[in-house]
């Protein structure tokens, strides 16, 4: 049986907390991470951030990455859908 793979997107959002003095070097690293979007950083050191990628591996990966990053202190994903290629639906 022949089955074509997928093409879909799977897209996440996650709440950061961060040291406020980090905020500015974090949000530099996260920019450079593909897929990864800053939306909005606190005063407080809070950033809400989207992750967008071709496979949930790889979504997961990106995330522990965030995590493990230096003055990131906490890392909630809060959000996460699968979206199907429209040309791929019946």
């Amino acid at each position: 049986m022949d089955r074509k793979l997928s093409s879909g997107i799977n897209i996440s959002s996650a709440i950061l907390g961060v040291l406020p003095t980090d905020t500015s070097q974090v949000g530099k690293q996260l920019r450079e991470l593909e897929g990864v979007e800053v939306h909005a950083v606190g005063e407080d050191g809070r950033m809400i951030i989207s992750i967008e990628s071709g496979d949930e591996d790889n979504t997961s990966n990106i995330f522990e990455a965030i995590r493990q990053m230096p003055g990131v202190i906490s890392a909630a994903l809060v959000y996460h859908q699968y979206e199907t290629d429209p040309d791929e639906e019946a």
